[in-house]
């Protein structure tokens, strides 16, 4: 792994959720706080337009438009996608990135506490996840590496090595200091790995760990017209990365009756009624647990 020179903290890329908007701003007056000795730190702030309006995007989703075929794309203009390509030539390009790693702040509606999202399941970012849970037991990691870095159109994905820092529950636009709290202290965890990764000084790791494995996404009933016709069931509902059996129920239906979960394979819920999903109807993503060996 090859040292980390540059790296960038992004705050806001969805304007509603808050804690990230508001370290970012913290950060700029303290900088100190988030420098180390082996790399340079840059704070970023994603959409301010949606920020400043109180929604999460303007036009569409900004952190959907990363792929190198949509930056690549010049009539994709709208206020999100060009405010992607300027992050892109910001800190990218993609491909080759100036920035080395990206920590990109996100709040979620879902009871899902403090919450590390890595993108690839390579050795530097097993390690990342042990360090963050040896400093941090209440947190959980979750590898979404079913498609390569460039293949992801996360903003993280325009460096080499990237992370989404997930918090919540935490509704839209408000700001929690527990969960602000958290999203500040697992962001210092991770600048601390890079360091002492830089400098060939990590401590002692455990062995092993629990994590979560991406599988899919689902989305809450529908009529055959697309019409939502049910509800994520009340078991499910706050009981992020609890475990799911074929048989448990799963969503409840307007009119009372019950769907169950059919999958032969136990999973783990997450990002459970997301309340900024419910543009495509997505209920929760679905994942399965693993030992992660170093």
């Amino acid at each position: 792994m090859k040292k980390i020179k540059e790296l960038a903290i992004v705050g806001g890329t969805h304007g509603n959720e808050f804690s990230g908007v508001y370290l970012y701003k913290k950060w700029q007056e303290h900088a100190e706080l988030v420098k180390r000795t082996s790399f340079v730190t840059e704070t970023v702030f994603a959409n301010p337009k949606a920020f400043h309006e109180n929604k999460r995007y303007i036009d569409c989703d900004l952190n959907r438009q990363f792929t190198a075929k949509k930056l690549a794309n010049h009539t994709l203009a709208n206020y999100e996608q060009s405010r992607a390509k300027a992050l892109n030539h910001q800190l990218g390009p993609k491909g080759s990135s100036r920035t080395d790693f990206i920590i990109d702040l996100h709040n979620t509606t879902s009871n899902m506490g403090p919450t590390l999202i890595l993108l690839q399941s390579d050795d530097f970012n097993k390690k990342l996840g042990a360090y963050v849970l040896q400093k941090m037991p209440e947190a959980v990691v979750v590898f979404e590496d079913q498609k390569s870095v460039a293949d992801h159109y996360f903003l993280c994905s325009i460096a080499e090595q990237g992370v989404i820092i997930e918090i919540g529950p935490q509704p839209q636009s408000v700001v929690r200091q527990d969960v602000l709290d958290q999203m500040d202290d697992m962001t210092q965890h991770v600048l601390d790995f890079v360091e002492l990764s830089n400098l060939e000084q990590l401590p002692e790791l455990p062995a092993q760990y629990e994590a979560y494995y991406w599988v899919e996404s689902i989305k809450l009933p529908e009529s055959k017209t697309g019409e939502r016709i049910g509800m994520v069931h009340k078991n499910v509902q706050d009981n992020d990365f609890k475990a799911l059996n074929k048989g448990d129920p799963i969503f409840t239906l307007f009119d009372g009756s019950v769907i169950t979960y059919q999958g032969d394979e136990t999973v783990y819920p997450h990002f459970i009624n997301e309340a900024a999903y419910y543009d495509n109807n997505l209920a929760m993503s679905l994942g399965k647990k693993r030992i992660v060996i170093l």
